[in-house]
């Protein structure tokens, strides 16, 4: 999943570099919006699979601030995985009035018809939400290598 993310913020910071209007550029939003679907439908499964098998504990085990630190990360995480697709999908459907599909002129109709205003709006925070993600994952990251290096636990292994 994390390729996915890793691939979702490369295409949308790659639109800048192509002409506005261009099949390039439609193209790469579009694949954007469905790398986002993606990590959507994987992130259900994510959260499915972790209530059928709960993962081994942190050995040792976290106490006090790192594991209140450890949960909250992983709330926030869980967080951006499902709001983040979310307000993307609702900023395309109420932006177009459908959802069109990539590599055709196909499209699937919107359920429902609000303002564009509405669509600025979630597409404000779907903006926003992705620029305070990058401190999130990168959070995540330095947490990572402080637990493989510096406290040596199998946190790194669990992720894996």
């Amino acid at each position: 999943m994390a390729i996915l993310i890793v691939l979702a913020y490369a295409l949308i910071l790659s639109r800048t570099q192509l002409a506005r209007g261009s099949d390039a550029r439609t193209f790469v939003v579009q694949t954007h919006f469905w790398v986002g679907i993606v990590v959507l439908v994987m992130a259900f499964f994510r959260i499915a699979e972790r209530h059928r098998h709960t993962p081994p504990g942190i050995t040792p085990p976290l106490e006090g601030v790192l594991r209140l630190a450890a949960t909250l990360s992983h709330y926030a995480l869980y967080a951006f995985l499902f709001a983040q697709p979310l307000l993307g999908l609702f900023t395309v459907l109420l932006e177009r009035g459908a959802l069109p599909i990539p590599l055709t002129s196909l499209s699937i109709p919107a359920p429902f018809d609000l303002s564009k205003d509405t669509a600025e709006t979630l597409e404000h925070y779907h903006v926003l939400l992705g620029t305070i993600f990058y401190y999130v994952i990168g959070l995540h990251v330095i947490a990572a290598i402080w637990h493989h290096f510096v406290r040596k636990d199998n946190t790194v292994k669990r992720m894996v």
